[in-house]
């Protein structure tokens, strides 16, 4: 798979990160999803909702903010097509608890966030069996997305 979003929104990401930082940031992902690709048209950053204590290595988004996102998507003639969140401190990639809260068929970006900077993102999509991700392909546009 493939994952296409733009600079704007990939920069969006990366300060939700930042502004999140020591602790893990996350929101939703807009778009459209056709064959092999996945295109990013708007990011939803939202609150992390998980107890303070357990904030610096989990996320949580809750029920309201899945309807919120289905609700602003079906509004812009898009999608929810994925999650984004922050790895304070961590490489960007999948950790265990993330592989058992991931959802089929969506798109995750992960950012890693050292000292409060953002680092690498890289895209991950959950395998069908749901032993683990497969790295997607991430492509950054030159074009602004206007949606």
């Amino acid at each position: 798979m493939q994952i296409v979003l733009s600079r704007e929104h990939l920069a969006r990401v990366e300060q939700h990160g930042e502004r999140s930082y020591p602790n893990e940031g996350a929101g939703f992902l807009l778009g459209h999803a056709a064959g092999d690709t996945v295109t990013i048209s708007a990011v939803l950053p939202l609150e992390n909702r998980r107890e303070a204590s357990a904030q610096h290595n989990r996320y949580e988004l809750a029920p309201q903010d899945y309807l919120r996102a289905e609700l602003e998507a079906a509004a812009r003639g898009l999608s929810l097509v994925g999650v984004f969140h922050s790895h304070p401190d961590h490489p960007a990639q999948p950790s265990e608890f993330d592989r058992e809260h991931a959802l089929p068929h969506f798109s995750y970006l992960i950012t890693s966030v050292r000292g409060g900077r953002a680092g690498a993102t890289h895209a991950w999509r959950l395998r069908e069996d749901r032993s683990g991700f497969d790295e997607d392909a991430l492509t950054i546009s030159q074009e602004e997305d206007t949606v």
